[in-house]
């Protein structure tokens, strides 16, 4: 993205304190507000349009793939949770407790979901009976309730919304696919609809969700280096099914249990699109999601004819596009400066010379550049130069990030890289993990995911020097 001349003085430079960047655009954009409730946010109107984008286009993909949403209770009795003894424990230090009901004490006390998979067993073994019942293929949104000790806006607090996938199958094979297919399902969105390059991968066992066999991940990069896990999907095998005594008759009229998936998506990853794409001067935001597409700015509003032509090009554009007008009385140094900070990727300029000539200006978020074009084309125009946002999103991130990858094929290596050079790290890795636990104590850095695509980086573990299993990326992550 080309050097911009500061437009926003309110915003602290990334350069000078990431951290208070962040918060400076998250509350600057108006995409939330801090409340009285110690890690929950409100998350204003324009924050929550981003997540309405981002749930809608994840929806359709859902629902195309077979996909039907669910509404699972908030509240999970305690010997619910308790009956997968690996996945309680895992959630236990973030769990939520009711005691109380109005001014009576519970009989059994009741967790504020963290995640659903117990819920939706002990539904499924209601409801699941034959082989001809399966797949479920079951989602749903909500919000729920992890008792986080530090908070962050939308990276981490302890309410957040998100969606969660949870669905059965009759054979572990089929189970395995939709783990895998569902992780390409998000990759394909961040890439191709947020302009977020990930690599797909899977967790170790120290970093896999509780109670699963499998963890699979996407990990994206941030300004600062630092990895953002962006969506999970996970394969639990039977362990769930046979848990919750989950059990069907199969082709060969024999009882079995069902495998297992979920898989989740959070606004964890409005957090990402900020920490990704924006830059000093506020929000750059992927046309896909961005509330605003295109705003339309009057000049020289007071001249006749101005308004009325804005007016009409905004009733024409509402028909293909998210748009809306600023006729408001400031000028239009400060109209231009506002939705660059709100991150709107076209602005379309219009006055008295321009209706003249039949012809508008198009104003790329990105990088400034200007493009006049006459009006009998402007849809067309405006699709493309959408795209061309959305591309160079895409390109600027992927190159920071290729620059900001490093390998190590020593421990020394690896101490000088996670110490002086933000980033991501790629580095062999023996499968234990005391070289895991031992290089996030001396470097700082956790396993982000063994990508599916492996490289050969040296034959010995970067920690112990043992004959390596994996190429893992390693780094320090939000």
């Amino acid at each position: 993205m080309a050097d911009q001349k500061k437009m926003v003085e309110a915003i602290t430079p990334m350069e000078e304190d990431f951290a208070k960047w962040y918060t400076d655009i998250v509350k600057k954009a108006e995409l939330m507000d801090y409340t009285s409730v110690r890690g929950c946010m409100v998350i204003e109107p324009y924050g929550f349009a981003i997540w309405e984008n981002i749930r809608d286009n994840l929806d359709r993909r859902f629902k195309e793939l077979g996909h039907e949403n669910v509404s699972m209770p908030m509240f999970i009795p305690e010997s619910l949770l308790q009956k997968e003894k690996d996945h309680v424990e895992g959630f236990a230090p973030e769990v939520a407790w009711v005691t109380m009901g109005g001014s009576e004490q519970l009989e059994e006390r009741l967790c504020v979901r963290p995640t659903s998979e117990t819920l939706f067993c002990d539904h499924y073994a209601k409801v699941i009976h034959s082989w001809r019942d399966l797949p479920k293929l079951y989602n749903q949104w909500c919000s729920v309730v992890r008792w986080e000790k530090t908070t962050r806006p939308f990276l981490r607090s302890v309410e957040f919304h998100w969606q969660e996938g949870h669905t059965m199958h009759e054979t572990a094979e089929e189970a395995m696919q939709e783990t895998e297919q569902m992780l390409k399902v998000y990759a394909d969105f961040c890439e191709s609809d947020l302009a977020i390059p990930v690599i797909k991968g899977r967790k170790t066992d120290k970093e896999k969700f509780a109670g699963a066999e499998a963890t699979y991940t996407i990990e994206a990069m941030m300004h600062d280096g630092k990895a953002l896990q962006s969506g999970t999907s996970h394969y639990f095998g039977d362990g769930f099914a046979r848990a919750f005594d989950v059990t069907f008759t199969g082709r060969d009229n024999m009882l079995q249990h069902p495998h297992q998936t979920s898989w989740g998506m959070s606004t964890r990853i409005i957090g990402g699109i900020i920490m990704t794409h924006g830059d000093n001067n506020g929000l750059v935001l992927p046309p896909a999601v961005a509330p605003i597409q295109v705003m339309i700015i009057p000049i020289a509003q007071h001249k006749e004819g101005v308004l009325d032509k804005a007016g009409e090009l905004l009733a024409r554009l509402k028909k293909s596009f998210r748009v809306k007008m600023d006729d408001s009385e400031q000028s239009p140094g400060w109209k231009f400066a506002q939705y660059e900070m709100k991150g709107v990727p076209l602005r379309l300029e219009i006055g008295p010379k321009d209706i003249e000539k039949g012809q508008c200006v198009l104003v790329r978020r990105t990088d400034r550049e200007k493009v006049f074009v006459p009006l009998e084309h402007l849809e067309e125009a405006i699709a493309e130069q959408l795209e061309i946002v959305r591309k160079g999103m895409y390109e600027a991130a992927l190159a920071r990030r290729e620059s900001m990858t490093y390998t190590a094929e020593t421990l020394d290596e690896l101490k000088e890289i996670a110490e002086n050079k933000p980033g991501f790290i790629k580095a062999m890795w023996c499968g234990s993990q005391d070289c895991e636990e031992k290089l996030k104590d001396i470097a700082g850095v956790s396993s982000r995911c063994m990508p599916f695509e492996q490289e050969h980086i040296a034959d010995t573990c970067v920690c112990c020097g043992k004959p390596a299993k994996e190429m893992v990326y390693w780094g320090k992550s939000y």
